[in-house]
């Protein structure tokens, strides 16, 4: 399992990555751009989730307003099966 999360996490971490760069290219900003933004904010989510050792919900509930912008792209993600979608590529890789 530790191998499985740890050594093929960081390529979903890589499309993840890609999926919102895409994202921010289709309105408007240009690759470099897009690519710097989102890896900058992955290693920023990470290193705030290392230092405060708070639990992945508490940090989301800190940037996620009522009614607000991000829990309607959570609840995108949610809809369309984000979690599920994760689960089933760490199980794929014990096979």
């Amino acid at each position: 399992m530790i191998g499985s999360v740890g050594g093929s996490a960081p390529a979903f971490v890589d499309v993840f990555i890609e999926a919102l760069s895409d994202a921010a290219v289709l309105y408007g900003i240009d690759r470099k751009s897009s690519y710097q933004i989102v890896e900058q904010m992955i290693k920023g989510s990470a290193e705030l989730a290392l230092e405060t050792e708070k639990h992945p919900a508490e940090l989301k509930d800190g940037v996620t307003s009522p009614g607000g912008t991000t829990i309607k792209g959570i609840a995108a993600l949610e809809a369309n099966g984000f979690r599920h979608a994760v689960i089933e590529a760490v199980k794929q890789t014990m096979s």
